[in-house]
Order: C-alpha cells, then structure tokens, then sequence
C-alpha cells in the first residue's frame, strides 16, 4: 500500500455525493467494517461463460447478528445460481482474523472467498495466502472503474490480490441529544483536539456512568483508534528505506498524541471507568446512550444507532477526526473491506469465486436489490447507511444510478457535504501494523490505569519492541 493522502475533494468522488461521509469499522483494526452496503454489490459481464463442470467455493457469510446482510447474501447467492448452476456455494462462519489465518491455510480451511481488511494486503501476498488475481482482474471489464482509493490498496508490486468492497475514513460520531441535554453547544465540524476534550468533558457524568467519549483500549482496534492521532499531530508509524523498515511512532507526534490520551483520562475524566472497551463495547455504548462519543468509521456507529438504539438521524452528528490544532487537517486512518482468494483453491474454483465477488458490481441487478435492501428497511421502519467510500466512484454512470436510487427514499442516512470535504484519510502502514496495533494497546492501557506514567519512556518501550519482534526480520525490496 502506497503512502497517501487523500482530501475529500478527491474522496467525493469515492465517497458519496448523496453527501456521505466505514466492519466493522473498527476498520482495520480487528475486524472488517461490518458496514449495511449491499455485500458485494454489484455483476461482472464479461467473466467467463458458465462451465458444466461442477465447481464447489466456500465464502464469507455475515455472521448471525448481520441479519439485513444476510439476506443481501442468500439473494446473491439464488441470483448467481442461476446464472452458475453449477457451482455449489457453501457459506463459511469463518471471519478473518490475523492471528487464525496462518491456521486456516494450514490446515486448508480457509474459505476459497474470505474477508479482509486494508492492512492485510502486504501481510497476504508476502505468505502466499492470498492468490494472484491479476489476470482475472485484468480481463474485468469494469476493472477501470473500480475505485482506485481502494482497490490500489491490494495492488502490490504491479499484482492484484484482492477485490475492493467498500472503504472508510475514520471519524467521530457524536450523540448530539446527550450535548442538548446538558446545554452544550455541539462544536463546528472544522474543530480541534481542544474542542474534542472540552465537548467529552462537559458531557461526561462519571456518577451515572456516562462517559464524554468511549476510546477503545482493548484489542488491538485500541492501538488503531490512537493512531488516528498519532497521524493527526503530524506522525507515522513506520519509515521504509535502505531496505529496512524502522518504527518511527515514538516521535513528538506520538508523545503529543499519547499525552492527549492522558488527559482525556486524567484532566478531563472524559473516558468510561470501565475503559477496557472493545469495537464492539465501545460502539454498543454509543447507540444505548451511554457515551457522547465514538471513534470508527461512521456507518456502523450510526447503523447502530439507528436502528438498534432508536435515535432519529438528527440525533447523529458525524465528525470528521479532529485536527491537531486550528487550521489543521482532519486526518483519519483510510481503510476498507476486501475480498481476498484462496491460493490453495484450483484455478476453476478461484474463477468461480472471483465471479462471485464481482457478480453484483456495476449490474442492474446489484442495483435492484441495493433497492430492494432500502425498501425492507424502511418497512421495518430502519435506515439504510451507505459507506463512506463506494467500490466504485460516484462521479461515474454507475454512481449516478446508485444516487438516483438513494434519492428516492427517506431513510437513506445522509452525511454533512461540509464533513466530507474536509475527510484527510492516511493508509496505515505498509508491514506489520496488526503487530503494532497490539502494542500500542499495551501503552494505551497503560496510560489509562496509571496517571502518573511516562508517555515518553512507554512509546521508546514500544518502539523497540515493535522494532525488534517485527519489522526487524522484514527485508525490503
């Protein structure tokens, strides 16, 4: 993944002009964003005509709690059947998690379709885990119109290794009725770490178990959450040269990051008194009202929100990250779901899962049951929550048809145009950011257990174990 910054000038065009700003969007972190966007929506025209030989795949199936997307899936499924009558798709319970992978391939369990997230690209490709789709990608016939803020994320060294499915950059999403009820006027969306602190302590009521804001501190989606800050005040997690990647998150940046962390928790007693709090504790504590805010991607916390917490959308305000200071830029971890192939899988069943994946993109029939998936919600009385970035770009035919269908209905979540335009996504980093990630949990939980710590003292600690353990035994090309 190349180093990049992308201002939402460039992102409307991935984002959304229906003004949106996303799997679980603890986005790279632990798991995918688990964002309420059509799965795989959209059908490859040109994929090879149908065989009879009978082919059997294995995909990512949502899991129990993604009821909505589970039905997106057996449709999908019925619908590719037809088409591919002989091919038997057999659904997977199996979600991607770094730590089984290695396991999975192993054993040969892993689905011939799984789900992944943007840090994973890299990691994949280097241990033959994730199969070399450049030659089925090339003969898409919709390749160029793929969205390349997220699909060049799985490009590596001119290879393809995965198929994009939906992106995010990382905001804050705040419960606007808890400020009303305490008189606090909600700050601007161009707003500062000041305005963040000032806004999570007013709100905040440690007797009632109300926090201002629910950082995440366990998992390693805590380390990624602080990463955003880290970018925020200018810093970055690794530098690669000479061959050699170095850890370079223990800088001023980073001790300016971690040091807001402290006061947060210390200064302002903003964060919840039972701060070990996972992606999904920390999000769950947002739509039941128990935290002012919460930082992930915005589609799954307003998701939530909405539909299972019972706000209205005028209930939900979606910030982009704060900047350092004013006249900063709001920068957010830029990061998405993917859909990676099983390299253990035969060249028949590794086409068929490609033609899988891509089976609804750019289609009608994707279209038609994107609309179908917002009329049953709005029967249901639910909203629909787009991701932050569409697979495809929404300045194109495609996405002018699929604005078209949002702009039919009500309960299509619409984000502020002003909070796009001023989303900074940053890719994480190229190597070993999961192994970071989980470090930098360690130093999070630090932080918020002890108020007297030495910020400085625990991010050279980090660094060198990050240093030692992981990036020290990548050689660089």
């Amino acid at each position: 993944m190349r180093r990049l910054s992308i201002s939402l000038l460039c992102l409307m065009t991935a984002a959304t002009a229906l003004t949106a700003c996303g799997s679980k969007d603890k986005g790279n972190a632990a798991s995918p964003s688990a964002s309420t966007a059509p799965s795989a929506s959209s059908a490859a025209s040109t994929a090879p005509a149908p065989s009879d030989k009978p082919v059997t795949i294995s995909i990512y199936y949502p899991t129990p709690d993604k009821v909505d997307e589970r039905k997106l899936e057996d449709d999908k499924i019925a619908r590719f059947n037809e088409k591919y009558p002989n091919v038997t798709v057999v659904k997977s319970d199996w979600s991607y998690n770094p730590a089984e992978i290695g396991i999975k391939m192993g054993a040969n369990e892993a689905p011939t379709l799984f789900n992944t997230y943007a840090t994973e690209g890299k990691f994949l490709a280097e241990r033959g885990w994730a199969a070399d789709i450049t030659d089925m990608f090339n003969n898409y016939e919709h390749k160029d119109e793929m969205n390349p803020i997220l699909q060049d994320q799985f490009k590596i060294d001119g290879k393809v290794y995965g198929i994009a499915l939906r992106g995010y950059v990382t905001g804050t999403v705040v419960n606007k009725k808890m400020l009303t009820a305490k008189n606090i006027t909600p700050p601007d969306a161009d707003w500062t770490w000041d305005d963040l602190l000032n806004t999570a302590k007013a709100a905040a009521d440690p007797a009632k178990g109300i926090s201002g804001i629910a950082p995440m501190g366990k998992g390693n989606e805590a380390g990624w959450n602080w990463t955003n800050f880290l970018f925020e005040a200018g810093g970055d997690i690794q530098s690669v040269a000479g061959g050699k990647v170095t850890a370079t998150f223990n800088s001023e940046a980073g001790q300016k990051a971690l040091e807001f962390y402290h006061k947060l928790r210390w200064d302002a007693k903003a964060v919840p008194q039972d701060w070990a709090l996972g992606w999904g504790d920390a999000v769950g504590a947002f739509a039941q009202g128990r935290t002012a805010m919460v930082i992930a991607g915005a589609s799954d916390p307003v998701d939530q929100a909405l539909n299972q917490g019972g706000m209205k959308p005028e209930d939900v305000l979606v910030y982009p990250m704060p900047a350092a200071e004013k006249g900063g830029k709001h920068t957010g971890v830029l990061g998405g779901d993917f859909l990676v192939v099983n390299p253990n899988a035969s060249k028949e069943e590794q086409q068929a899962a490609f033609n899988y994946a891509t089976f609804d993109f750019f289609s009608d029939k994707g279209l038609a049951s994107l609309e179908a998936n917002i009329q049953s919600r709005q029967k249901d009385n639910k909203y629909y929550i787009p991701p932050v970035i569409e697979y495809f770009n929404m300045n194109s035919p495609y996405g002018a048809k699929v604005k078209e269908v949002y702009g039919k209905y009500t309960n299509v979540y619409q984000y502020d145009p002003k909070v796009l335009g001023l989303l900074n996504g940053k890719p994480e980093a190229q190597y070993n950011t999961q192994d970071y990630y989980g470090t930098m949990t360690n130093v999070i939980q630090e932080v918020f257990s002890k108020e007297k710590v030495d910020v400085k003292a625990l991010l050279d600690a980090a660094a060198k174990t990050v240093q030692e353990k992981s990036f020290d035994p990548i050689k660089v090309n």
